[in-house]
C-alpha cells in the first residue's frame, strides 16, 4: 500500500502561498507495460500527458538552469507515478515562477492523478491565461473536466486541442473516447481513426475503436481491432477483455494459455489483473473447462469486489424496502392522465434480456430506441436536492402538481436522445426501482419488466465485468439479495399497476418469439410489424454487454448454471429456491 503524505501546494491565484492537505502517493516503481494497458479498459480515462508523461525540455527552456533541473526531475517522478516527489520538485519552481505554464501543467497532472480534478482544472486554466494556444494544456484540461463530471466542457477542450495540434494522437483519442462515452458513436469513430492514423500503435485508441465498432454492430471489425491491439501489445488487458465481452467470440487453447501466463506474472497491477481474470474465465468456459473457469471467475470477482471499500449491501436492501413502503398506497390523481404516453420503459436487472426486448421494439416503425437513459434517476435526484431530502423520504409530500412537473422535466430531457418516431424506449438499469415514481410522473407510460430465471440471471451478472456501478454483481450472495429486492418490487408494481406494467419472460421470448412479440406490441399499443420478428437486422448503436448477441437471430440460449454447480448451489440457497 502506497503511503500518503501531506504536501505543500501553490496558491493558484498567485497572491500568496498556502499549505493544503493533498493526498498524494509517495514514491513507487515505474509502471510496467501491463500497468500502462490499464488505459484500455472499458470506460477508462487517464490524465492526458504527452505520450510518456514526461515534459519536453523545450517547454521549460526559458527557465534558469537550477529550475530546469527541478522541472526535469519533476517530470521523471511524474512519469514513474512518484507524485509526492514530483510535487517536492515543482514547489520551488512555482515559488519562483508561479505563472509558468509548464510548471502549472505538471502540477495539474499531479493533482488530477491524486484525485483532485477540480484543483487540476484551476491549474490548467491559470496556465492557459499565459499560453492560450497550447494544445497539451487543452488536452490536459479536457481530461480533468471529464474526471470532474463535465463531459461537454471536456469535449470542447479536446476539440480545441486537435484544432491547435492536429498531429496530437492523444487529443484525438481523448476526443473519440469522450464522444463514445456520450453515445455519439458517429463522431467517436472518425476521431479514433484519426488518432490511429497519427499513431498506429496507440493501443488504447485501438481498443476504444473496437468497443465503438461493437456498439455499431460491426462485430468482425471490432474483433480485428482488438486482435491488432494485441499484436501491438500482447498484454493489453482491455483488448483481451474486449474479445471476451463480445460473448459471441470463442477463444482457443493457445489464447487461454497466454492469458494464464499473463496472470502468472507477479507485477501485473490490480486493475488489469481483474480484466485478464474475466477474460481467462471466458476462455476456459469456451474450452469446456468449467471447473477452472469458475475458479478464475471467482478470483476475478473477489478482486473486483475488494475495490469497493464503502459498499454496503444491507443499506441498499433497506433503501429498496423504503421505496416499497413509500409507494404502497396510491398517489394523487394525475393532472394529465395521458402524460408520458410516448414513453416505453424497459426495466430489469442487468443480463435479463432487456437489450433484446428494446431491439425488438426498435424494429418497429413507430419506435425510437433511446437506450439506457440517465434521465429518470437524474430528475428524481434533482428533486431530492431541491427538497433537501433523499428519495423516497419526500414521496408522501409530493403533490399531483409536483409529479406532473417532474414528468414534464423527464420528457424534455429525454427529447435529446430521441428521433422523430411517435414512441421511444428508455431501458435505464436503475429504473426498475423507480417504477412507482415513473407511474406518478408519466401516468400513460407503458412499462415492460424483463424477467429471467433467477439463477441464470444472477450467474450471468457474476460473469460480467461492468464498466461502472453494479457493485452487487461481484459476490453471489449480494447478487441474490439484489434479485430478491428486485423481485419484491416487481411483484408490487405488477399488483399496483395492471394494464401498464408487463412481466416479460426472457425464456418464453426465446422459446416462442412470435407469440411473445405479438403480446409485447399489443401491450405497448403498437400494431404488429413483421420486422419485429427479426430484430437482429436493426441498424442502430447498442451500448450494452449484449451488443454482439442482439446482432444474431433470436435463439434459445442453453442453461449455464448446471455447468457451474458450486455457483448454482450458493445461488439456490441464497435465493431460497427449491432444488
Amino acid at each position: 500500500m502506497q503511503r500518503c503524505r501531506s504536501v505543500r501546494r501553490q496558491n493558484l491565484a498567485g497572491v500568496k502561498s498556502a499549505t493544503a492537505c493533498a493526498k498524494v502517493p509517495g514514491p513507487g516503481p515505474r509502471p510496467s507495460p501491463a500497468a500502462l494497458s490499464m488505459a484500455t479498459r472499458p470506460g477508462a480515462y487517464a490524465p492526458a500527458t504527452d505520450a510518456s508523461g514526461k515534459a519536453s525540455a523545450l517547454r521549460y527552456a526559458d527557465l534558469p538552469a537550477n529550475l530546469r533541473k527541478q522541472m526535469a526531475a519533476a517530470a521523471e517522478h511524474l512519469a514513474a507515478e512518484r507524485l509526492g516527489d514530483a510535487i517536492a520538485q515543482l514547489t520551488p519552481v512555482l515559488g519562483s515562477r508561479p505563472e509558468h505554464p509548464e510548471a502549472l501543467r505538471l502540477l495539474g497532472i499531479v493533482l488530477h492523478k491524486s484525485g483532485q480534478p477540480g484543483d487540476a482544472i484551476d491549474a490548467y486554466r491559470r496556465a492557459l491565461q499565459v499560453a492560450p494556444d497550447d494544445a497539451l494544456l487543452w488536452n490536459n484540461l479536457g481530461s480533468a473536466q471529464r474526471a470532474n463530471g463535465d463531459g461537454e466542457a471536456a469535449a470542447e477542450a479536446f476539440r480545441r486541442a486537435v484544432e491547435l495540434a492536429p498531429q496530437l494522437a492523444a487529443a484525438w483519442f481523448n476526443l473519440g473516447k469522450m464522444y463514445k462515452t456520450q453515445g455519439r458513436l458517429e463522431l467517436a469513430r472518425p476521431a479514433l481513426e484519426r488518432a490511429l492514423e497519427r499513431e498506429p500503435a496507440h493501443v488504447p485508441a485501438r481498443v476504444t475503436l473496437g468497443e465503438t465498432l461493437r456498439s455499431l454492430g460491426e462485430v468482425d471489425a471490432a474483433i480485428a481491432a482488438y486482435e491488432r491491439a494485441l499484436r501491438d501489445d500482447p498484454a493489453a488487458a482491455g483488448a483481451w477483455y474486449g474479445l471476451a465481452d463480445l460473448k459471441t467470440y470463442r477463444f482457443d487453447a493457445a489464447q487461454a494459455q497466454h492469458l494464464r501466463g499473463l496472470l502468472g506474472a507477479a507485477d501485473v497491477p490490480a486493475e488489469p489483473r481483474i480484466f485478464l481474470g474475466f477474460a481467462l474465465a471466458k476462455a476456459l468456459d469456451d474450452l469446456g473447462d468449467y471447473a477452472q473457469a469458475y475458479e478464475a471467475l471467482a478470483e476475478a470477482n473477489r478482486r473486483k469486489r475488494a475495490t469497493f471499500s464503502d459498499w454496503n449491501p444491507a443499506a441498499l436492501a433497506q433503501h429498496y424496502e423504503r421505496i416499497a413502503t413509500a409507494f404502497a398506497a396510491a398517489g394523487p390523481p394525475p393532472l394529465d392522465a395521458q402524460l408520458g404516453a410516448e414513453a416505453i420503459l424497459v426495466v430489469s436487472l442487468p443480463r435479463s434480456g432487456s437489450t433484446l426486448t428494446e431491439q425488438i421494439l426498435a424494429a418497429h416503425s413507430q419506435v425510437d430506441a433511446a437506450g439506457e437513459l440517465p434521465d429518470l434517476a437524474q430528475v428524481i435526484d434533482a428533486e431530492s436536492a431541491r427538497r433537501g431530502q433523499p428519495f423516497p423520504h419526500w414521496v408522501a409530500e409530493a403533490s399531483a402538481q409536483d409529479w406532473d412537473r417532474l414528468g414534464r422535466d423527464y420528457l424534455q430531457r429525454a427529447q435529446r436522445w430521441r428521433g422523430s418516431a411517435a414512441r421511444f424506449t428508455d431501458k435505464g438499469l436503475a429504473n426498475w426501482a423507480l417504477v412507482g415514481a415513473a407511474r406518478r410522473m408519466l401516468p400513460a407510460a407503458r412499462i415492460v419488466n424483463c424477467r429471467r430465471d433467477p439463477v441464470e440471471n444472477c450467474l450471468s451478472c457474476f460473469r460480467q465485468l461492468f464498466a461502472q456501478s453494479h457493485e452487487y454483481t461481484y459476490d453471489l450472495s449480494d447478487m441474490a439479495q439484489q434479485w430478491r429486492s428486485y423481485d419484491r418490487l416487481s411483484r408490487q408494481w405488477s399488483v399496483l399497476h395492471p394494464g401498464y406494467f408487463l412481466d416479460s419472460s426472457y425464456e418464453a421470448l426465446v422459446r416462442e418469439p412470435e407469440a411473445q412479440i405479438r403480446a409485447l406490441l399489443d401491450f405497448c399499443g403498437l400494431p404488429f410489424e413483421a420486422a419485429c420478428l427479426e430484430p437482429h437486422r436493426v441498424q442502430r448503436s447498442v451500448r450494452t454487454a449484449s451488443a454482439a448477441q442482439v446482432r444474431q437471430p433470436i435463439g434459445a440460449a442453453g442453461a449455464r448454471a448446471v455447468r457451474y454447480p458450486l455457483a448454482e448451489q450458493v445461488l439456490r440457497a441464497a435465493l431460497a429456491l427449491n432444488s
